[in-house]
């Protein structure tokens, strides 16, 4: 599918780790660099960093498919950062809460080694799409609750962050799609990853949106998708994260769906998607904004 859409990885420097992760299996990244050399290590300064995790419903895709392995090296020079691009295991072999521990495995070698790969470690960025900005917000989370390490931006794309599904929109959902045969294999998703444990499903670093607090969390930009039944989960959790004093911003792609975003150069969409996402992350290079904090 990816040559009959024109998809090929532009020529970047890369490079690949395997970390241990305490109870859980190793978790694999990539570092690619925003050009066809590796940037030097440096002692300050540097260029930013974005932690990045892929989505395929905690099953499938990794960071050796070639739509996403395109998709980070056009993003790392689009935007000149260095994206960090982390592995995680798939459902039903390996599951929760084995993928969020790897994920905060690969940020925080990521964050620790920022100055090695020539990087700035107070300019970081974390992000995910679909399943991927699940684990990356359940990465933002645990960064709060254990290490606190300055993060300024997470970007969520076609976000699913409520495994108990009661955020679901779906009158949302394509026409065609019956309501019932949705909601089961949403349910079929949620069950491989976390099991049938109610209990499980409400843990904020399963659904994130479900957090007691989300103050102190990075400020956010999320994009949906108006025929996608997840836009209830991003623009819930937008909703969230204002009433708890974060700067968010939240854009709802109309007339598009879940996988809209992968069609570049076939969907007008998607194009102006990666151009949207491209500007967020050069943001980056510049000192943040503050804004004053609103009571609530």
């Amino acid at each position: 599918m990816s040559a009959e859409l024109g998809v090929a990885p532009i020529v970047s420097a890369t490079e690949e780790h395997v970390l241990p992760v305490p109870g859980h299996p190793d978790a694999r990244l990539r570092v690619y660099w925003p050009t066809d050399v590796r940037a030097e290590a440096v002692a300050d300064g540097g260029l930013p960093v974005l932690v990045y995790f892929f989505g395929g419903g905690f099953e499938i895709a990794g960071i050796d498919w070639v739509w996403w392995d395109a998709s980070f090296r056009e993003r790392a020079r689009d935007a000149g950062i260095i994206l960090v691009a982390g592995e995680y295991s798939h459902a039903p072999e390996v599951t929760f809460p084995a993928q969020p521990e790897q994920c905060w495995s690969v940020f925080e070698w990521a964050a620790t080694h920022a100055r090695e790969l020539g990087g700035d470690p107070n300019r970081m960025a974390i992000g995910g799409g679909s399943s991927g900005a699940n684990l990356a917000t359940a990465t933002a989370l645990m960064n709060r609750d254990r290490a606190n390490r300055p993060v300024r931006l997470q970007i969520l794309e076609v976000p699913l962050l409520d495994l108990t599904t009661r955020h679901l929109d779906l009158d949302g959902v394509e026409p065609g799609i019956p309501k019932p045969l949705f909601r089961h294999l949403a349910g079929i998703i949620v069950r491989q990853y976390v099991g049938r444990s109610r209990k499980r499903r409400r843990d904020p670093y399963a659904s994130p949106l479900l957090a007691k607090s989300l103050k102190g969390m990075p400020p956010t930009v999320i994009w949906t998708a108006e025929l996608d039944a997840l836009r209830g989960d991003g623009e819930a959790y937008a909703r969230a994260l204002s009433e708890a004093g974060v700067p968010v911003s939240c854009v709802r792609m109309i007339g598009q769906n879940h996988g809209s975003g992968g069609f570049r150069h076939h969907v007008p969409a998607a194009d102006h998607l990666h151009r949207d996402i491209v500007a967020t992350l050069r943001t980056l290079h510049d000192e943040p904004v503050v804004y004053p904090e609103v009571a609530r």
